[in-house]
């Protein structure tokens, strides 16, 4: 049956996959032959996985993931969002804003430093 799953790897990160057969995958990826990521972060751990109703699903919920915050990953793996069951649907966000041309110190003229 596909899963998503997420890895503890050597150095601490966490790695988000999916895969149509959960222990094939993690033999492959014990012997440094899954991903390229884990491959050089080797031991890894399974952490968390959770079975779902085809590949698709796996890889959509796969990509979801890899774009929530470590936070957001461990409240998966802890179940612990009842508080906020909306939680799942937010996309992390960026708090970098670009500064326009005039707001950047490097383009303003040398008498307005």
């Amino acid at each position: 049956m596909p899963h998503v799953h997420i890895l503890q790897c050597g150095d601490g990160s966490y790695y988000v996959g999916s895969t149509r057969n959960l222990d094939v995958r993690m033999q492959q990826h014990a012997m440094g032959k899954g991903a390229k990521y884990t491959s050089r972060r080797l031991p890894i751990t399974l952490l968390w996985a959770q079975e779902t109703a085809s590949i698709a699903e796996a890889y959509a919920w796969e990509k979801k993931i890899q774009g929530w915050s470590r936070a957001k990953r461990e409240a998966l793996m802890r179940d612990d969002w009842g508080r906020d069951p909306a939680a799942l649907e937010t996309p992390r966000r960026s708090t970098h804003r670009w500064l326009r041309r005039d707001e950047h110190p490097r383009w303003l003229r040398c008498d307005e430093r």
